[in-house]
């Protein structure tokens, strides 16, 4: 069935939802073991501040060495790493996104600067942003970021310092802005989306499963199902994408679905059909679906950003509750005015 609200509307509902399902997501991020997630945090039906010790923190053996001559972009955050229990984003407020939206903030406010995208610019305004201690406050600095500038700081032109390999769903929030703002030209949506995942986050994973994000985004913005949209994803691309079987799995727990049928991972093969599968379950609940994603831990800031998108694309802003978009801290420019 056609959505009737206005696509002005399903734009705004898609880009408010994508930092939505992050900051919903973000005290609770990289929870793997989800009693711990309910002991520590109880249900989350709201924006909260995350706190110290993560249970399942990774961070104490994570590294990043300074290349000489080069910016430590880790900046006065480098004291925690390798520390044992802190949490990645231990410093956010309560309302605020991770790294990985912030960065699509910045896309938002250059398309609306500049009224074009140029991947060049782009770019600049990553190491700008990242260089600049005043920028940010996260702990965590993913592992794309890190190469890109260990890369960068060997003299490596830019539209070549991202990962070739990449695999993680994080990477989308930085190409939803694109798609969701050139919507209206869905080729050059799909192509442009595309082309600019690969500068941070290249490879064959994130192309096939970012182009049927980006299919199924441009068809819910258009006013289509969600159940629609998947399939002609589906028939787009060359992954089975067995819409049958998602409607299946709404008899199960979306815990067990997640983490045991899939997996409450960041790698796209598992976090996306996840993600897929929230989106059409929720397809008409958006506030219960955000709360679920983000109840079943792992990358759920990582899904969230998808699957607010998604999620909003289908409802406009109505599918919001007014605390959840009033409570974002950092909320996106009015891509109208793009």
């Amino acid at each position: 069935m056609a959505r009737t609200n206005s696509s002005s509307d399903r734009i705004r509902g898609a880009l408010s939802g994508m930092f939505i399902g992050d900051a919903m997501a973000m005290p609770v991020h990289w929870y793997y073991d989800t009693k711990a997630l309910r002991r520590d945090y109880g249900k989350v039906t709201n924006y909260q501040k995350p706190r110290n010790p993560h249970p399942d923190s990774f961070l104490w053996r994570s590294s990043f060495p300074v290349k000489r001559g080069a910016v430590d972009i880790l900046h006065d955050q480098r004291q925690y790493w390798g520390e044992k229990g802190i949490h990645y984003h231990q410093f956010l407020r309560a309302g605020e996104n991770t790294l990985n939206v912030k960065l699509a903030r910045e896309l938002l406010i250059l398309l609306e600067q500049h009224g074009c995208y140029d991947p060049e610019s782009w770019l600049k305004r990553i190491v700008s942003f990242l260089m600049n201690l005043e920028s940010h406050n996260d702990t965590y600095i993913e592992e794309y970021l890190r190469h890109f500038f260990s890369a960068h700081a060997d003299n490596i032109e830019l539209t070549k310092c991202g990962r070739g390999d990449e695999k993680h769903i994080g990477g989308y929030s930085l190409m939803l802005p694109l798609t969701i703002a050139l919507s209206e030209q869905p080729d050059y949506a799909k192509r442009v989306s595309l082309e600019h995942l690969a500068l941070t986050h290249g490879g064959p994973l994130m192309n096939t499963w970012g182009a049927i994000i980006v299919s199924i985004l441009l068809n819910v913005l258009k006013g289509n199902s969600m159940k629609d949209s998947v399939k002609a994803a589906a028939h787009e691309s060359k992954i089975d994408l067995d819409v049958a079987l998602f409607e299946q799995l709404t008899e199960y727990p979306d815990i067990t679905v997640v983490t045991k049928h899939f997996s409450s991972a960041c790698y796209v093969d598992s976090a996306v059909p996840a993600t897929i599968f929230l989106a059409l379950k929720y397809e008409n609940s958006t506030e219960e679906g955000i709360i679920a994603n983000t109840m079943c831990g792992g990358d759920n800031a990582g899904r969230g950003a998808v699957l607010g998108a998604l999620l909003g694309a289908a409802n406009g802003m109505d599918g919001w509750p007014a605390e959840w978009v009033d409570g974002l801290l950092q909320p996106p420019p009015d891509i109208q005015k793009i």
